[in-house]
Order: structure tokens, then sequence, then C-alpha cells
């Protein structure tokens, strides 16, 4: 077999309406992540005021990405509507693009495909498909949970019982 090169896969995921979007590309830069975005917040979801991003702590995930790629004006409108959160350094599996990612690699990434066309003809084949069956993610993973699968995380804190001025005990955690 002979391989034909690599690429980055860009996932959007909507998990509650079953909503998503793939796009391959040649390369993982800051540009092609800001376009990325660009079309996310201008072609998918123009209404949208305000967006809660998601994703997983790469060097070009980021904000300074828009202002590398558009003019500042640009930038600072794109930059404005996103309310970016990363995901915890080990922890990109609490990313549910990861999934999606997961779902792709195994309905339609299991072979190798010749270029790039080809590949963004398969994942545009299963995202309509996915869509088209409003395919959700049911979350099923608490908050305790997360605490307890963190706890290694974090450093670990110790309880202390503080009284108020009015006598009321108020339970603070104070780094051990």
């Amino acid at each position: 077999m002979e391989r034909n090169g690599t690429c980055s896969i860009f996932i959007f995921t909507e998990p509650l309406a079953g909503w998503r979007h793939v796009q391959a590309a040649e390369r993982r830069t800051k540009k092609d992540w800001a376009m990325q975005i660009k079309e996310l917040l201008e072609v998918h979801y123009p209404q949208v005021k305000h967006i809660r991003l998601i994703m997983d702590n790469l060097n070009t995930h980021s904000a300074s990405s828009l202002y590398e790629t558009f003019p500042p004006h640009e930038a600072l409108r794109l930059a404005k509507r996103l309310e970016i959160h990363y995901t915890p350094k080990h922890g990109s599996w609490l990313n549910i693009a990861e999934l999606e990612l997961n779902a792709i690699t195994r309905q339609c990434l299991g072979r190798r495909i010749p270029d790039l066309s080809a590949l963004q003809n398969q994942l545009s084949a299963w995202e309509s498909s996915r869509k088209a069956n409003q395919k959700t993610i049911q979350w099923q993973f608490t908050t305790q949970q997360a605490r307890d699968k963190f706890r290694w995380l974090y450093h670990k804190l110790q309880l202390c019982q503080i009284t108020s001025l009015q006598g009321i005990p108020i339970e603070r955690h104070m780094p051990a």
C-alpha cells in the first residue's frame, strides 16, 4: 500500500440538535482554524449572537489565530461572538467532537482514501447521513463523575471550617 499523505479534519457539533459539520484540510494551521471559525459563525450560525465553543487546547485554537488571519476589525467581530472553553489536558474525551471523530473513524475512515477530494466526499456523505438521522449525543457523564475522574489533576483540597462574624459556619476549600 502506498501512503498518499495526511490531512486534518475539523469537526463542529451541536450535540443536542444532532447537527455537525466536518471539513478536511491539508494542514492544521492557525489560518486553517480561523477560516473554519469564520465559516461556523457566518455560514452555519449567522443569526446566533454568541457561541460557546468547547475544544482541545491546540496551539492553533485561539482568538489570536483570528487576528493573524483577518484584519483587526473583522477578527474582533468574530472573537466577540465566541465564548471559548478548553478541555483539560488529558481530558479531550470530554470534548463531544472527539466522540464524533471516533464515530467517523469507525464508520468512514477505516481504509485508505486516495486524496483530499475523495476524503471530503466521504466526510460529506457521513455528515449528511448523521444529520438526516438526527443522530444526537446523549452525554451521561455527571459532574460528580468528572470530579472523581479528575481528582488526580487538581491540588488536593482540605476542607476548612471558618466561622463568619454572624457565627454561621462557612465551608472553604484550601490547598493542602
